[in-house]
């Protein structure tokens, strides 16, 4: 799922190109798409965009007459900047939103359409989007505190909780926990006030090091399909499973739940301690390796 980094590489891009355009048409491949009805897609043709904007992971499109389009493209939804008049790619392509200079296709490469639009009218009903976490970037030290802080749960479930910090997925949470040098299995509740500042500040110089590297990257063009991703080849520990670990060289491990997996460096992060994975550990029992000695010693498959 595109996160506050790459989220921003779109706002960026689509600003670039659209704001000042009027929207001429739109055409929408799939009917699980749009996701409202009043006001129809149809009141905003014509209407110029205002702006490009970031909610949470959420991108807006905000047109004249109070008019919004606001997208999500949650797990496999991307964009593409294609010629006027272009059409849909295949079975990925969603939809294709046609403007004078060029045509705004949105395509998502899975079976399970997830990917939304939803068209408001007025700001307070945009503001039903807006996340109730604080944006990480932005949040002062004890802003940042009363958010992690709030309940008690993992790191890892905090940092990728909308409710908690606004932008912050899969992928980021584990780089900033690396940064950090904290376990994505640590309780919130026992954080410690300089552990705390460490974790903000690794948030903060995560999410700004790869603002800056995704805008040199595509400085002055527009992703092309598969350039946002969730693993990047300048990630420390996210994707990188049985890896050698940036800064110490231990092999990064990984934590697999439900469509994702944690990874985390055990050197780094845990004190040497193998965190259990779910299936694995279960089926292994004893034989699961709860050190970085026992992983040594270990053989599994």
């Amino acid at each position: 799922m595109p996160e506050l980094p790459d989220v921003t590489i779109y706002v960026e891009g689509l600003g670039e190109r659209l704001v000042g355009q009027p929207l001429l048409r739109a055409r929408i491949s799939s009917p699980f798409l749009l996701r409202t009805f009043d006001p129809p897609l149809e009141a905003t043709f014509g209407a110029a965009v205002q702006g490009v904007s970031r909610l949470g992971k959420r991108i807006v499109l905000a047109l004249a007459g109070e008019r919004y389009l606001v997208f999500h493209l949650m797990i496999a939804g991307r964009f593409r900047w294609a010629k006027a008049g272009a059409r849909p790619p295949g079975k990925i392509g969603l939809a294709a939103f046609d403007f004078a200079n060029g045509t705004l296709l949105l395509t998502e490469a899975s079976q399970k359409k997830r990917a939304s639009l939803h068209v408001v009218a007025g700001q307070a009903s945009l503001d039903a989007f807006r996340p109730s976490g604080p944006e990480p970037l932005d949040a002062t030290a004890e802003q940042f505190s009363a958010a992690i802080r709030r309940e008690n749960h993992t790191l890892k479930r905090a940092l990728s909780d909308p409710r908690v910090l606004s932008g912050v997925g899969n992928a980021y949470s584990d780089e900033i926990l690396h940064a950090a040098r904290l376990s994505p299995l640590k309780r919130t509740k026992t954080l410690s006030d300089p552990e705390t500042a460490r974790l903000r500040q690794a948030t903060r110089d995560t999410l700004a090091r790869w603002i800056g590297v995704l805008r040199e990257q595509f400085r002055g063009r527009f992703p092309g399909p598969g350039e946002i991703t969730a693993f990047r080849a300048g990630f420390a520990v996210h994707g990188r499973f049985n890896q050698p670990c940036p800064d110490c060289g231990t092999k990064v491990q990984r934590i697999r739940y439900a469509e994702n997996e944690t990874n985390y460096c055990p050197a780094c992060q845990t004190n040497g301690r193998i965190l259990a994975d779910r299936s694995l550990s279960r089926l292994l029992k004893d034989d699961w390796p709860r050190t970085l000695e026992d992983l040594e010693d270990a053989v599994i498959l």
